[in-house]
């Protein structure tokens, strides 16, 4: 940490060589009489935490630089000889608004203790610098837990690596897909704005160095979308404004059983009043995996081999144009291509009757577009922090997809094709105004205006069955329009040791689905339509009270939506096996969300801790349902699908702490539990019976109370200047759904990095990913029939990675030039 001592080298640009020249020859007379010593601690306003490596000023009323220092680990400080007199104390730290103060030494006063000074963050100089730690932090604030992306997380790959790594997210091993607090329901932003690309495939091409920080926000405020049940993950990304050229290059090589490869090239360049940045990542990729499933009733079995290769392209540019001190206007375009290919050889064996043997071959392309349309304007009133901004956002995203699907063996089933079209759009108007009455309170207005439009077009040659049992072509269209309109007000108020904020936001939201189903074949055309439109309001309360700089408490209630998403009231079958079809429910209503949460923060000498427990009430929960496909009942197949399931609760508890033992060994350790009720219903049909009827069918009502905790710590070594280790270890514990049980998953990774070249410009990361080879998938089922799986994808794997930074040498050289003579002289040449 102590190499974040460079960051001075900004404030000093505007002092002259002549302040330095003067304050490089101190007085030598050492007699109190004739000097003064200043003493005091700095700490952040908001974490009440000690700020290391602080630069404090000391200046005559000239403005001439007299004297200086720096902040210790525990953010005290001693300023000693300063010359008598009228004096300034300056106070600056990146990111944090600057601590100004004039006071008076003499014989009388001569030794001046200004106590605990708390800095302010400043969030817009924090985005001037892009500033990289080598250790990864941990901070709870007011509403949200962030985790302050260090050198150690950003040399793991992907933000899918890096999301295994971060406390109370878990990643499923093979979809990619994310929870939060062992919950699904769960939005994912970047830079505060949601996106039309597939999370899984978001995480998968972001790469982890162009990520600062990652928000938790488990309770948003009333400013934000009011979605999803868990909370708000939001991606923060690198930002660099700093003037001249300047740029990053990354590029990763992955293997186990295949190559993956991924890089990232992000440049920018700033002259005066403009900023102009661009950005360009891939993602080149094949995943193989194996897999089996037994069915104990049926004593048969299921084998599965897949392949994924996949290739995805992201392309940013943005300009920045500060008109002036008071408007900023900015904009963005960023264009995301992917196309993959998946190969599935399913081969079903009935041990006991091997003439019911089946045997299916998937062959899936896919192909999607992405384009994001930004515009950003601000402007800044004369009091400091006041200010109104316009944002607009356009998303649109196209995909297209085509499985071939070839079938042999006892199915009577027809080799058929099936042909996805999807065109999505998604415009989001925000009007934000802020207005600090006062330095204790502050006032935050915004109007939102959220448009949703979804059109899925399907064809299939011989996907399902007419009545008479025969396979037919079909063409399905799913129409989905649903646009949200909010406006919100949040109040705040500071007190010297409380703080509260409330809040409320209003939304009116107008659903509109139009399905059809179309027999191609005599051209009969069954409609599905279905509307939604209801009003909300969603109330929001904040309290914290920090007694002193070693202890904080917050607790925060909110009220949450989760609308039921494109998969979950789509008709259309997602996926399709030989014996199960996933398909969505247009009749699911929202499931609302009552949250209410409580965390602790302590401080320690060497680091910190959080603990945190949280409760919810869940409203008309939206879960699993699982039926017999009566279209064919011998078939003995089932359809997954949604319903709403009355009233049910969630709670869990947190704990999270950044330490370091010694100057050498630091780690970031979490534990967290949860358990949720689950309500659902389970279809299932004797496979021992004959020519079954509907009669045949057993409906069970099920409830499951579940308990899942995981653990995890990530060490940093630091070898050398230039050298550092990890390791990182989880612990998940089993996991119990409504149609099966996830055996516990552990696994260790190890790693090393490795810093070179002039002022540490290049690093090389190299990871050993599930060391001990324990990392694998098992699943137990019980509906809605006695199963078993296990499925071994790549997760022993060894990876390399190299990150280069690059720019106007010549402007940082000067800049730390001024900084060490300035730390010298401040230290009185030590």
């Amino acid at each position: 940490m102590k190499r974040l001592i460079f960051l001075c080298f900004i404030f000093l640009l505007t002092l002259s060589t002549k302040a330095l020249a003067t304050n490089s020859d101190p007085d030598p007379d050492p007699n109190p009489l004739k000097s003064g010593e200043i003493t005091g601690r700095v700490l952040d306003a908001n974490l009440k935490q000690p700020l290391p490596y602080v630069n404090v000023i000391i200046k005559n009323d000239q403005g001439e630089i007299l004297t200086g220092g720096i902040t210790r680990d525990d953010g005290f400080f001693e300023i000693e000889k300063i010359e008598l007199g009228n004096i300034q104390v300056s106070i600056q730290y990146i990111g944090y608004k600057t601590y100004s103060k004039v006071l008076r030494l003499d014989r009388k006063n001569n030794k001046v203790d200004l106590g605990q000074i708390f800095l302010e963050e400043n969030l817009e100089s924090l985005n001037e610098v892009t500033v990289v730690a080598e250790v990864s932090t941990i901070q709870q604030k007011v509403d949200r837990k962030v985790i302050t992306v260090g050198k150690d997380l950003a040399a793991l790959g992907t933000a899918s690596d890096l999301m295994t790594a971060v406390p109370s997210i878990s990643v499923d091993a093979q979809t990619g897909d994310i929870t939060l607090r062992g919950n699904q329901n769960v939005r994912v932003m970047v830079d505060g704005k949601f996106t039309n690309i597939p999370t899984a495939q978001l995480l998968r091409q972001l790469p982890s160095t162009s990520i600062k920080s990652i928000e938790l926000i488990t309770n948003p405020s009333a400013k934000y979308n009011p979605e999803g049940m868990s909370g708000i993950i939001n991606i923060v990304l690198h930002k660099n404004t700093q003037i001249g050229f300047n740029g990053n290059l990354n590029v990763g090589l992955r293997y186990m059983r295949e190559a993956k490869f991924n890089s990232a090239l992000s440049t920018n360049y700033r002259n005066g009043k403009v900023n102009v940045y661009g950005n360009y990542s891939n993602n080149i990729a094949k995943n193989r995996n194996f897999g089996n499933i037994s069915q104990i009733e049926q004593n048969s079995f299921q084998n599965l081999n897949m392949l994924d290769n996949n290739k995805s392209y992201v392309y940013k540019f943005g300009v920045d144009y500060y008109l002036n001190e008071k408007n900023t206007i900015s904009a963005f375009t960023n264009y995301n291509t992917f196309n993959g290919n998946s190969l599935v050889n399913s081969d079903y064996i009935f041990t006991n009757n091997m003439s019911l043997n089946q045997y299916q071959f998937n062959d899936v392309y896919n192909e999607n577009n992405s384009r994001q349309y930004n515009f950003d304007y601000k402007l800044k009133f004369d009091k400091e922090g006041h200010n109104i901004e316009l944002e607009v956002d356009h998303n649109n995203f196209d995909e297209f997809i085509e499985t071939s699907n070839d079938v042999t063996g006892a199915s009577t089933r027809p080799d058929f094709d099936e042909f996805t079209r999807t065109d999505r759009n998604r415009t989001t108007i925000n009007l934000d105004y802020v207005n600090p009455l006062s330095e204790s309170s502050r006032l935050e207005l915004g109007l939102q205006a959220r448009l949703f439009e979804n059109n899925i077009d399907y064809n299939s040659d011989a996907r399902i069955r007419n009545e008479s049992g025969d396979y037919i072509p079909t063409q399905n269209e799913f129409d989905y329009t649903r646009d949200i309109y909010s406006a919100y007000l949040s109040y705040s108020k500071k007190f010297e040791k409380w703080t509260y904020q409330v809040g409320l936001r209003a939304e009116n939201v107008m659903v509109d689905v139009n399905a059809f189903q179309i027999d191609l074949s005599t051209d009969e055309t069954t409609p599905f339509p279905f509307e939604n439109d209801y009003f909300q309001v969603y109330p929001s309360l904040f309290l914290t009270y920090n007694p002193s700089e070693k202890n904080g408490y917050q607790l925060s209630y909110s009220r949450r939506v989760d609308r039921p998403g494109i998969g979950q009231v789509n008709p259309l079958p997602r996926w399709n096996t030989p014996l199960i079809s996933d398909l969505g429910n247009q009749e699911l209503v929202p499931q609302f969300t009552n949250s209410l949460e409580a965390n602790y923060t302590r401080n320690l000498k060497k680091g910190s801790i959080t603990g945190g427990v949280f409760y919810r009430i869940i409203e008309d929960e939206i879960n699993r349902a699982v039926l017999v496909d009566r279209s064919n009942l011998d078939s003995n197949r089932i359809l997954l699908t949604f319903e709403n399931f009355g009233n049910t609760t969630a709670y869990g508890f947190e704990l999270s702490s950044n330490y370091r033992p010694t100057k050498w060994w630091s780690l970031n350790a979490s534990f967290d539990m949860y358990s949720r009720i689950q309500k659902g219903i389970s279809e299932r049909l004797d496979p021992n019976i004959v020519n079954p009827t509907e009669a045949d069918i057993v409906l069970e009502t099920v409830k499951i109370d579940n308990l899942i905790w995981n653990f995890r710590v990530f060490n940093n070594f630091k070898a050398s200047q230039k050298l550092t280790f990890t390791a990182f270890a989880m612990y998940r514990g089993k996991d119990t759904g409504l149609n099966f049980t996830m055996d516990p998953m552990y696994f260790v990774n190890l790693g090393a990095r490795y810093s070179f070249l002039e002022n540490n410009k290049a690093t090389f990361s190299l990871n050993f990913n599930n060391v001990f080879e324990t990392q694998k998938i098992s699943i137990v089922s019980e509906r809605p029939f006695l199963q078993t799986a296990n499925f071994y994808p790549e997760f022993t794997t060894v990876s390399g990675t190299l990150s280069y930074r690059f720019g106007d040498s010549k402007y940082r050289a000067k800049s730390r030039k001024r900084r060490d003579d300035f730390i010298k002289e401040a230290q009185g040449g030590l």
